[in-house]
C-alpha cells in the first residue's frame, strides 16, 4: 500500500472481540488506528453479571489469533473439550466425542478474559483506545460519524466517514443508520427462546463438580441447559428456554417456581448450584437472533464486520470464530490491494454465502442439541459418520468437523457437503440399526459418486 494509505487513520467502532482483533491486525500493518468503545474499560471495571457467556474457540478463530500474534497469551485461558457429555433426566451420562483424532477438540474460553488479552495486545500495538465513546449516529450525506464522549458530560464530536469499520455488534448503530438513511434492507429474526446465565461453583478446594473436559448438555426437547468449564473449576451454566408459554422465562419469577422447574427437569445439576434461585432472579434474560443485511459496505467509507453484519445464534459455537475469520480474510484482502473500496466489496461478496450458511447451521444445531441428541438414530448416524471418515478420509468428513476443525473449508461448502452426507447416512441406515448391518460397499459407491475429494 502507498504511504498516504497508512497516514489515513482507521476508525473502528466497538472494542469487543471483533473490533480489538481487527485493530491489532491493522496496527501490525502500520496503520494508525482509533478504537471507540461505548463501555468502560473492562480491564478496570467489572462487567455486568449474566452477560459473560463462555465461548467455544475452534480452528478458524485460532488461526486468526495466531495471525495477530496473541495465541500464546490466550493458551492459559483455554479448557480443552473433546466432546459433549449428555445428561438424561435420570442423571445417566453419555459422552459423545466431537471427532476421532487427538487434535479434534474445541476450547472453552471466557469472553471477558479473551477480550482483555486482545485489548492489552491492541494497546501494545499502538492502537488508540477511547472508552465511554459510543457512536450515536452517522450522517451519510455529510460523510460523518458522531460519537459522544461520556467522560466529558456527553459532549459530541464527529469523525470523517472514511475507512470506518463497524464492529459494534448485533445492535449496530451504524448498520441501523444505513437502514434509516440509505434504505438498506436488514432482517433481525429473534428466536422465541432466550437465555439465562448461571454459575456452577467448584468444590471448596477448587475441584470441578462435573467433568471439566466436556461441554455438558441437558437436552429436554423444547429447551436445554448447557455448562462450559472455566479455568478456576467453576462452570458457566446457560439455560435456553422459551420466552413465553407454560414453561418459560415468564413463568419463572419466584424462588419457588425456579426450584420446582429445576427439580423436575434438571435435578442432578440443581443439587450442585446452591445460589440457583438468587442468581436466576438477579441475572438478566438475554435474547438471541440472526441478523442478515443486504449491504455491508459503502465505497471505502464504511464496512460492517462481524455481528454488525451477520449476527448468528450461539448454537454451533461459531459466532466468535466466524467474526475472527472475517478479520483474517479482510486483512488478507487489504494487504493485496491499495483499493479499499474494491476490498470492501470483495469481502462482502466472498463472506456473505459463508455467513448465511453458518447462520442456518447454528439454528439446525440448536434443534440437534436440545432434542435430536436423544434419538438413537442420531447416535447411529454419528458413529457411522466417524466410520465412513475412517474408510474415506479424503471425501467423507462429518459436517461438525468441517465447521469446527477445518479452517480451509468454507462454511458454505461444509453446509452443502453436510447435506449430501446426511442423505447418504439416511440411505445407509434405512434398514440398519447397527454399524455391523450397514452396507459398506453401497456406502463406497454413494460416496465416490456424490462427494469430490477434499484438500489434504
Amino acid at each position: 500500500m502507498s504511504s498516504d494509505t497508512h497516514d489515513q487513520p482507521i476508525t473502528i467502532v466497538g472494542a469487543g472481540l471483533s473490533g480489538t482483533l481487527l485493530a491489532i491486525l491493522m496496527a501490525r500493518r502500520g496503520h494508525r488506528v482509533r478504537l471507540y468503545e461505548r463501555q468502560d474499560d473492562m480491564r478496570r471495571v467489572q462487567i455486568d453479571a449474566g452477560r459473560s457467556i463462555n465461548l467455544a474457540l475452534a480452528a478458524r478463530g485460532i488461526r486468526a489469533l495466531e495471525l495477530a500474534g496473541v495465541m500464546e497469551r490466550v493458551q492459559t485461558e483455554l479448557v480443552p473439550l473433546p466432546g459433549r457429555m449428555l445428561h438424561d433426566l435420570n442423571g445417566a451420562l453419555t459422552f459423545v466425542p466431537y471427532g476421532q483424532r487427538p487434535d479434534e477438540v474445541i476450547y472453552s474460553v471466557s469472553r471477558p478474559g479473551l477480550n482483555c488479552i486482545l485489548l492489552d495486545a491492541a494497546e501494545q500495538a499502538g492502537v488508540e483506545l477511547l472508552f465511554r465513546h459510543p457512536a450515536v449516529g452517522a450522517d451519510f450525506s455529510r460523510e460523518r460519524v458522531t460519537f459522544k464522549d461520556e467522560n466529558r458530560s456527553g459532549e459530541t464530536h464527529e469523525v470523517a466517514m472514511r475507512r470506518v469499520f463497524a464492529t459494534d455488534g448485533a445492535g449496530s448503530v451504524l448498520r441501523r443508520s444505513m437502514v434509516e438513511q440509505l434504505g438498506v434492507v436488514c432482517t433481525e429474526d429473534l428466536l422465541k427462546h432466550g437465555y439465562k446465565e448461571l454459575t456452577l461453583p467448584p468444590f471448596p478446594d477448587g475441584r470441578p463438580r462435573i467433568d471439566k473436559h466436556a461441554l455438558h448438555i441437558w437436552p429436554r426437547g423444547g429447551f436445554m441447559l448447557i455448562a462450559l468449564p472455566n479455568i478456576d473449576g467453576s462452570f458457566t451454566v446457560t439455560l435456553f428456554l422459551a420466552l413465553n408459554g407454560p414453561e418459560s422465562f415468564e413463568t419463572l419469577t419466584t424462588p419457588g417456581s425456579i426450584d420446582v422447574f429445576f427439580a423436575k427437569h434438571f435435578p442432578d445439576v440443581q443439587k450442585l448450584m446452591p445460589d440457583l434461585a438468587t442468581e436466576f432472579l438477579s441475572h438478566p434474560t438475554g435474547i438471541m437472533g440472526t441478523v442478515r443485511s443486504e449491504r455491508w459496505s459503502l465505497d471505502e467509507q464504511l464496512l460492517l464486520v462481524g455481528d454488525a453484519a451477520h449476527a448468528i445464534t450461539p448454537f454451533h459455537g461459531q459466532g466468535m470464530n466466524c467474526c475472527f475469520e472475517d478479520c483474517r480474510e479482510l486483512d488478507a484482502l487489504l494487504a493485496d490491494s491499495a483499493d479499499w473500496s474494491l476490498s470492501f466489496r470483495q469481502f462482502e461478496t466472498s463472506r456473505r454465502p459463508n455467513t448465511n450458511a453458518i447462520a442456518d447451521m447454528a439454528i439446525e444445531n440448536y434443534l440437534e442439541m436440545r432434542d435430536t441428541v436423544r434419538d438413537p438414530k442420531f447416535h447411529l448416524h454419528k458413529a457411522l459418520s466417524l466410520e465412513l471418515e475412517r474408510r474415506h478420509p479424503d471425501r467423507f468428513v462429518p459436517r461438525y468437523s468441517m465447521v469446527m476443525f477445518r479452517d480451509d473449508i468454507p462454511y458454505a461448502l461444509a453446509y452443502e457437503r453436510g447435506r449430501i452426507q446426511h442423505e447418504i447416512l439416511v440411505a445407509l441406515t434405512a434398514s440398519a440399526d447397527t454399524l455391523a448391518a450397514v452396507d459398506y460397499e453401497l456406502a463406497a459407491r454413494l460416496i465416490e459418486a456424490r462427494l469430490t475429494p477434499l484438500p489434504a
